[in-house]
């Protein structure tokens, strides 16, 4: 698999879950998600991804088959009976088509047939997102902002800011939702992995970021006590 240069993403930052017992696979595929500047949670058997897929939000699963703990149908079963839609996308060695069809009438949105290059499930995960949000369009226009987040670029008041990577993505969750209130463990669940040694405070820091960004702006973000956050037009 070729980890050479981050790819730019036309929608935004994700958050995945990985469920792959194969070391060696697990790491290329988080490494390069990384490197394009996502999150994302490993799980080595279906124990651990029913453990990480009841505690936490993800845009995307990258599933699995042949696990452990038995076979990846049986989570992707079980995730589609409890009235989840998270995408899932299956990692199979299996190339019948009586499976790759018993696959996507169990509920998986897409899969990829290993081995497989990087580049192939990088644009399977992008068709996959479009497809669930009706919408190929980046750019996000609210009071007198611009934002663009395949760019990482804010424009404010005839200005354009470079925004780095988490404050990226928490501007991305929060102006896509104006008026809605987020929780700090919510956002910090959706910022950052189980295996990022940081704390909670850690939100703080990048919602003061944000507010300097935004100073000059209509938009404001709102400390509700207690609550958490919200973002505000004047």
């Amino acid at each position: 698999m070729n980890l050479s240069q981050p790819t730019v993403w036309p929608d935004y930052t994700m958050k995945f879950l990985l469920v792959e017992d194969n070391e060696e696979l697990a790491h290329a595929i988080s490494t390069r998600m990384q490197l394009d500047g996502h999150v994302i949670d490993h799980a080595i058997n279906i124990a651990d991804a029913i453990a990480y897929s009841e505690a936490g939000e993800y845009d995307l699963i990258l599933l699995d088959i042949m696990l452990p703990d038995g076979d990846g149908r049986d989570f992707l079963s079980r995730h589609r009976d409890g009235q989840k839609d998270t995408p899932v996308i299956v990692l199979t060695a299996r190339s019948q088509v009586s499976d790759r069809i018993s696959m996507l009438d169990l509920g998986a949105d897409d899969y990829v047939t290993k081995p497989f290059d990087h580049a192939e499930l990088q644009a399977r995960c992008r068709a996959v997102l479009r497809r669930r949000s009706g919408t190929s369009q980046t750019l996000i226009k609210l009071a007198d902002v611009e934002f663009d987040p395949v760019a990482g670029h804010l424009s404010v008041a005839g200005s354009t800011i470079v925004l780095r990577n988490r404050e990226l993505r928490l501007l991305e969750l929060l102006i896509n939702a104006p008026g809605n209130i987020f929780s700090k463990q919510k956002l910090f669940d959706r910022l950052f992995s189980y295996d990022d040694d940081v704390s909670e405070n850690a939100i703080e820091v990048y919602i003061a970021r944000l507010r300097k960004h935004l100073d000059k702006s209509r938009l404001n973000i709102t400390t509700l006590r207690g609550l958490g956050y919200r973002l505000d037009e004047e």
